[in-house]
């Protein structure tokens, strides 16, 4: 095997670079599904926008996986990316908070494809208790010990409004789940050994809106695009 000597996992990476994995596997899977069967760091910067040498930076944080004048075995690196994303733990994974955000998280199929295994989802609206989201049915909060005594939960995806967060997270890390991730509006922080990865939806909006203004002329006042005649 010609692919490097692969790196002791706790050594520390960049957020940066571990947050451009996922990325690479993405694009990977694309071209696993286009039977592809190699690529270089050349033609896979020209896919994802991303310089052929950061590419071989971030790879190379990890071993490295390529051989020159080869390139990447595109499977090898897909299956390696995945083990160093904990794709093969299969994590299992609650939802606290039944509303329309925790339905959308509860729907999205892809997290088990990911390796995220979805086995629990707790609410307090009693309109809601006792119903299924793909054959999951939703439990009181009230349950949220008992189940967890019984169940290896790794990750709360907590799905709850604002002012009850706090409260909620607390008590989901007291019961040992080392994994949140928190889609309150808040950056959430806890005294505890737990693992916090905290998402804005709305983030990523307004990046967009930055990059439209700076782009494109966006003065209304001078637009009469949906004026009345």
């Amino acid at each position: 095997m010609f692919w490097g000597v692969k790196m002791d996992l706790k050594k520390k990476v960049s957020l940066a670079v571990v947050k451009r994995l996922p990325r690479y596997y993405r694009y990977l899977a694309d071209l696993l599904k286009m039977d592809i069967k190699r690529i270089s760091s050349q033609e896979l910067s020209s896919r994802m926008g991303i310089t052929a040498s950061q590419i071989r930076q971030d790879l190379n944080c990890f071993g490295g996986f390529g051989q020159q004048g080869y390139g990447y075995n595109v499977e090898y690196l897909f299956n390696e990316i995945g083990n160093i994303l904990g794709m093969n733990n299969n994590y299992q994974a609650i939802i606290i908070g039944a509303g329309n955000m925790g339905r959308a998280l509860a729907n999205y199929t892809n997290f088990e494809k990911r390796g995220f295994k979805i086995i629990g989802i707790f609410d307090i609206d009693t309109n809601l208790i006792g119903t299924d989201i793909r054959d999951i049915p939703i439990r009181h909060l009230d349950e949220l010990e008992s189940f967890i005594s019984k169940n290896y939960v790794d990750i709360a995806m907590l799905a709850v409004p604002f002012e009850q967060t706090p409260a909620v997270a607390e008590r989901v890390a007291k019961l040992g789940v080392k994994g949140l991730w928190n889609y309150s509006p808040m950056d959430l922080k806890l005294p505890y050994d737990v693992i916090i990865e905290n998402v804005h939806l709305s983030d990523g909006l307004m990046v967009l809106g930055y990059k439209l203004n700076e782009k494109f002329d966006f003065n209304r006042e001078n637009s009469n695009k949906g004026n009345e005649d």
